[in-house]
């Protein structure tokens, strides 16, 4: 069983709009863990990109997936939990994070395009348009029965998912 109470490190990970830092910060605060905010580690010309609504390739997102890896590790070492928000899209995403800790648990938090389009078309500051919606389903790869991960509807809200997943 994926039991993210006594995993060393979940990815909050699914599609832009679908909740991973509110859930991944309430996450983190109910199991004394680190909290790691994927957006805060792209590089200033990934974020230049996004904000002109161009997605990224799987070259640039490399060094920020590596980025997301050492933060994780080095609340692990420190012998933290850690909860990081990482969109995490593609199988060879998670392969690469998990590198970092074998232990790593995904929770993907599934939501419909159009619940996406909505929520990133009405957050204010952040530098990704909803523009980007339609190619982060296109890059999606939703975890396999054979990967570390726990899907939820995210759709519902945080406490919810909280009570769902951490009782």
């Amino acid at each position: 069983m994926n039991d993210l109470r006594t995993a060393p490190a979940v990815v909050v990970m699914g599609v832009a709009g679908c909740g991973k830092t509110a859930v991944g910060e309430a996450l983190a605060g109910a199991l004394g863990a680190d909290f790691i905010e994927g957006d805060r580690l792209h590089p200033p010309e990934n974020v230049a990109r996004m904000a002109r609504g161009e997605p990224l390739t799987d070259a640039l997102r490399e060094g920020w997936l590596d980025a997301m890896g050492e933060h994780i590790a080095a609340s692990v070492a420190g012998k933290r939990k850690a909860v990081a928000a990482c969109s995490a899209l593609k199988r060879t995403y998670r392969e690469r994070l998990s590198r970092f800790c074998p232990e790593i648990i995904f929770l993907y938090l599934k939501i419909d395009r159009e619940t996406a389009w909505r929520r990133v078309a009405n957050r204010k500051g952040h530098f990704m348009p909803a523009s980007l919606v339609d190619s982060q389903f296109a890059t999606l790869e939703e975890p396999a029965a054979d990967e570390r991960a726990v899907t939820v509807d995210g759709t519902r809200s945080v406490a919810g998912i909280l009570k769902e997943i951490v009782g």
